[in-house]
Parts: C-alpha cells; sequence; structure tokens
C-alpha cells in the first residue's frame, strides 16, 4: 500500500498519474471524457477505471502488458485524489466518492480525496509562502472558477466559487462558449446582411465552419441553425443516413469549433475569429472578477474575496493552454483593475497533484 494516485477528470480526457512515496511517477495514462456532470455513474466509472488500469501497468512488478484488473484484490492505494469536472456539490461528492471508493478498494475517508478538478490547479499555491490566495480558473471544454486559501494546517480550503454549470446556462470561456459565441456572431452578420448593411469582408472562420457543416456561400449561414438544434437520431436506420455531424451530441458539435475558431483567430488573423474570442475571454475574465475584490473596494461588501494583486492566478484547460488566449483573459482582467501578483498554467495538474499527495503522505 504504497502508491499514490491522482486522477484529473475533465470533459474532454481522464488523466491519471501515480508515484511512489518518494513522488516518483511510476505510471500514467490517458481515458475518454469523464464529466461527472453529463454521464451516469457506470460510464464515469468505467472512464476512470480504464485510464488507472492503464497506468498501473507499470506500477506492478512485473510490469504488465494488460491493463491492471480493478477492483484489485487488495489495497494498493495508500491514497488518492481525484479532481472531478461536473463535481460541483456535496451529494455528487458522495456520489463520486462511493463509485471510486468500491473501483479502488479505498475505504471511505480522508485517504480518498474527491472535489471538482479546480482543486487540483490550486497546488502551485503550496510554492508561494508570500501570498495564501489563490484564483484556480479552468478554460476548456467547459469552464468554472474557484477560489482558495492556504491554511496554516497545509491544505487549501475553498472561498468561493462561479461557473461550472453546463453548456446550457454557462461555460464562459470554454469551448461551448466559443462554439456558441461563433455561431451567434455569424447569425448576427447574418441579420445585418437581411436589413442591407454594408458588407462584411470575408471571414475565414466563418468558411470553415460552413466547410465542416456542408453549407455552400456566406448567404446561407441561417443553415447552420438546424445544426445546432437537432437531436441525435433515435435509430441505426437513422443514423446510417445522417450526416457525421448529427451523430455527434449537440454540445460537442458547439465545443468541436474551438479548434477552427483558435486556428483562424491567431494564424489567419482573421477579425472575425480573434472578436469571437475576445468576447469569450471577456466572458471567462468576467466569472474570475466576481471573486475578487475591486481595487478600493469596501472589504464587508465581498468578505470572501480576494486581492488580485495579493493572489496567485492559477489556469488550466485545453483553451487557456494557448498563450495567446490566456494573454486575451489577462487583458480583460487588467481592463477591470484585477492584475494577479503571479499566473501559472498548469498543464500537468494530475501529475502535480500526485507528487503532492505524495509528499503530505510522508509528513
Amino acid at each position: 500500500m504504497s502508491l499514490f494516485l491522482c486522477v484529473d477528470c475533465g470533459g474532454s480526457k481522464t488523466s491519471a498519474v501515480i508515484t511512489d512515496r518518494s513522488g516518483r511517477i511510476l505510471g500514467r495514462a490517458l481515458g475518454g471524457s469523464s464529466n461527472f456532470a453529463y454521464m451516469s455513474a457506470a460510464a464515469f466509472t468505467d472512464a476512470v477505471r480504464v485510464a488507472v488500469s492503464n497506468a498501473l501497468r507499470t506500477c506492478v512488478s512485473p510490469p504488465s502488458i494488460d491493463p491492471v484488473s480493478l477492483p484489485p484484490n487488495t489495497e494498493i492505494f495508500a491514497s488518492a485524489w481525484f479532481g472531478i469536472s461536473g463535481v460541483d456539490s456535496l451529494a455528487a461528492v458522495a456520489n463520486a466518492s462511493a463509485a471510486l471508493s468500491a473501483l479502488l478498494r479505498i475505504p471511505l475517508g480522508p485517504r480518498l480525496v474527491v472535489a471538482n478538478d479546480t482543486h487540483l490547479l490550486a497546488a502551485p499555491l503550496r510554492l508561494h509562502p508570500d501570498i495564501k490566495h489563490a484564483v484556480a480558473a479552468i478554460g476548456g471544454t467547459g469552464s468554472c472558477v474557484v477560489s482558495f486559501q492556504h491554511e496554516p494546517s497545509g491544505t487549501l480550503s475553498e472561498l468561493a466559487r462561479t461557473g461550472g454549470w453546463g453548456w446550457i446556462l454557462g461555460d464562459e470561456g470554454g469551448g461551448f462558449h466559443v462554439g456558441r459565441e461563433t455561431m451567434r456572431q455569424m447569425m448576427y452578420d447574418a441579420a445585418r446582411s437581411s436589413l442591407g448593411m454594408e458588407q462584411l469582408p470575408p471571414s475565414s472562420l466563418k468558411a470553415k465552419v460552413l466547410e465542416r457543416f456542408g453549407i455552400k456561400g456566406v448567404e446561407n449561414a441561417p443553415e447552420v441553425l438546424p445544426v445546432v438544434h437537432l437531436p441525435e437520431p433515435s435509430t441505426a436506420e437513422a443514423a446510417a443516413s445522417a450526416p457525421s455531424y448529427l451523430l455527434v451530441a449537440r454540445e460537442k458539435r458547439l465545443s468541436q469549433l474551438a479548434p477552427l475558431v483558435f486556428e483562424a483567430a491567431f494564424k489567419d488573423k482573421d477579425p472575425f475569429a480573434l472578436n469571437v474570442l475576445r468576447v469569450c475571454a471577456e466572458g471567462l475574465a468576467d466569472q474570475i472578477a466576481m471573486l475578487c475584490r475591486e481595487p478600493g473596494e469596501d472589504p464587508s461588501l465581498k468578505p470572501r474575496a480576494v486581492e488580485a494583486k495579493e493572489a496567485m492566478l492559477c489556469f488550466g484547460g485545453s483553451l487557456v493552454g494557448i498563450e495567446d488566449y490566456r494573454a486575451l483573459v489577462r487583458e480583460a482582467l487588467a481592463k477591470k483593475g484585477h492584475v494577479f501578483k503571479y499566473v501559472e498554467f498548469v498543464d500537468d495538474a494530475a501529475a502535480i497533484g500526485a507528487v503532492g499527495l505524495a509528499s503530505l503522505g510522508r509528513t
């Protein structure tokens, strides 16, 4: 019982990392989507099972060619830390904990830590003794922002949160928002055209989106609306004759547009695409700013808010992993008067979490 496991469960992938007591990484593996809010407990458990079983292959003696079967016959994990997208309530924590306890043979309690995935992002706060607050901002398929305080005991306690409401109600600054905003601005420009307003310059992003969905001519842009709203085919017969994009869940049809938007904005220098990303970056900045105290603001108005100039901003997620996009978010924050003392992009949250977990196990 000397292994330490950390799993970062997100909307696009599941990342599992296993270390020994010294913090040396022994195994790691990836799995599919594991957003707890968008799938059944069984599907979530299966996604975690795939990632952890494969990560264990190099942790057993002798190393295994095949994934290691779970649940294990004996307790093999000293402790485990799960940061799970979509776990935003005590009920969700309890449900996920029960499933993971059975899967890993770790009893419910302090050895099994289950929380929202933002908790993994705040781990670098421990490296800065001159501050005690951090804001963790996820901008991936979805988005969520949580603030933390570094306690004297060494633990991180959650102060406040916003976002994480899913693609219908929120996810500002995430992949869903980028796709949705692209569609919205395309529809807005179509409305301008119907009014006979000045013709807008060509957009490489509009061309890419229309090509994706088999639509010819920007004047036919409103034909994308069925793409957004039509449900997936309900029968195998219907699926056989449906366009490939209709076989994708509706929310994914939006979030999968994000790579096209980023390519058009930062490679093609398309003003239309860049404006889409500015709007989305502003949305994520608004979420971050909500957890911060305005310069000169009375502390009693938001007692649990943090001061950016005395705090750390920890980014995580595929979209904010792109430096140019992070720059747009930071630019929007600066305009609101929020400039953080430290800013870091955490590109391997599971590894940082596993090493940190092992360090706590040595104390």
